[in-house]
């Protein structure tokens, strides 16, 4: 079973992953749909109760009636009113009552009479509350009815029950749900089409095959671009050299090809010395060398011998290196002062650090970690795209058990490997 997650194709992790995401909007928004829609309900509720409250407490027929202090012939005048209210704007209850809560009216007849059962505000003053009452639990608006000259002669209440307030959500969720279910039919959509494209791109290879992959890439890269700097400095060194030749300078051709045979040595004894070096990071750093005078860089060097061999895969070691001095070069070429430096030491540990500094305006703190995410980058993006290779020089650190930091004055990248574990003999 751990095989099989370890195996699984990348193309199928970014399916899940969308997939898992848009369920999980999904359900927020179902969530979110239900929530409104309780809320909505209620307030409608509220609205409507007091609405017609108000409407009843201001009715010409109802102040007649309670005007007359005749409770019966009130009750005979507003039940059957009463109820056709209460039918036609959709309520579970009116009640008509005088000033100390005695009731008119009622759904039940029986309850006429008896106490309302509710808040009977001090001043009067329309109130909205949540009370149980004969109904059950009820969301109830309270008005005062008042005679021309501001006498209370009563209250109505008008009132929605929980119940029904309910009923009515459940009549409003199968929306919300078809709503979340569209959602997640896009997210699917959405997670197979990216999977589609990704399987393109990366075939069935594991998220780990396809970091390799893009390593080797920019292992090669650039590895060919420092190889391709060093053969076009040597190639227009030998011209220069054949050129003065013909003229019969035969000293000063001596002198071009002892300084270029002697600048290549110091380089390579350096590199050579280190004990557990990688011919692949020597033949990348001799590369870069020409490829820094190409650009009128200083190329500063300085290896210790006794550095321990990387934990890194040539392919690694050489995307890691290459990556960090191509930015490095990237930011000294726009500087008066353009210089980069590589330092390869031992740490402290027993582990590898590698610190590669330039001469550039640096990096923003605030852009210190963002740096490292994969399509970002502070460069415009060229023909090859910017954003991968310090993405790239993080994940292949990271995994090897290392650190990558940025510091500043003067800007560095600094690497921190454990050693490379020894193999045993059999």
């Amino acid at each position: 079973m751990a095989h099989a997650r370890s195996a699984r194709s990348t193309a199928s992790r970014v399916f899940l992953v969308l997939l898992v995401a848009a369920l999980v909007i999904g359900a927020l928004v179902a969530v979110f749909l239900v929530a409104e829609a309780q809320r909505a309900t209620h307030a409608e509720a509220e609205r409507v109760t007091a609405a017609t409250a108000q409407t009843l407490a201001s009715s010409p027929v109802v102040t007649e009636a309670l005007e007359s202090g005749d409770r019966a012939m009130a009750t005979r005048m507003l039940e059957p009113y009463a109820l056709d209210v209460v039918a036609t704007a959709d309520l579970d209850f009116v009640t008509v009552m005088t000033p100390d809560g005695v009731r008119v009216t009622h759904p039940d007849l029986d309850r006429i009479g008896e106490q309302y059962l509710g808040t009977i505000p001090v001043e009067p003053a329309p109130l909205t509350e949540v009370f149980t009452g004969t109904l059950g639990p009820s969301v109830r608006t309270i008005v005062p009815v008042l005679s021309p000259d501001g006498e209370v002669l009563g209250w109505v209440s008008a009132g929605v029950t929980i119940e029904s307030i309910s009923d009515t959500l459940l009549r409003r969720l199968p929306l919300s749900l078809a709503i979340t279910a569209a959602l997640v039919a896009l997210g699917a959509l959405g997670a197979w089409a990216a999977r589609r494209v990704t399987r393109r791109i990366a075939g069935d290879l594991p998220p780990g095959q396809v970091r390799d992959a893009v390593s080797s890439y920019e292992s090669l890269r650039t590895l060919g671009d420092a190889l391709r700097a060093q053969t076009h400095e040597h190639g227009n060194r030998m011209h220069t050299a054949v050129a003065l030749l013909e003229l019969g300078r035969s000293a000063e051709a001596i002198d071009i090809l002892t300084e270029t045979s002697r600048q290549s040595q110091s380089l390579v004894d350096q590199v050579t010395a280190r004990r557990a070096g990688d011919p692949a990071v020597g033949a990348l750093l001799l590369g870069k060398a020409s490829q820094a005078k190409e650009r009128g860089i200083d190329w500063r060097i300085r290896i210790e011998p006794d550095t321990p061999a990387s934990p890194l895969s040539p392919v690694d070691s050489v995307a890691v290196l290459g990556n960090l001095v191509d930015n490095a070069m990237d930011a000294a070429a726009g500087g008066a002062e353009r210089w980069v430096s590589v330092v390869l030491q031992p740490a402290p540990d027993g582990g590898i650090e590698l610190e590669v500094s330039d001469s550039g305006s640096g990096v923003p703190t605030e852009l210190r970690e963002r740096v490292f995410e994969s399509g970002f980058s502070t460069k415009p993006a060229g023909a090859q795209g910017r954003g991968v290779g310090l993405a790239l020089v993080r994940s292949v650190v990271h995994d090897a058990g290392g650190t990558v930091e940025v510091r500043s004055d003067p800007t560095t990248f600094r690497v921190t490997l454990p050693a490379a574990r020894r193999r045993r003999t059999p």
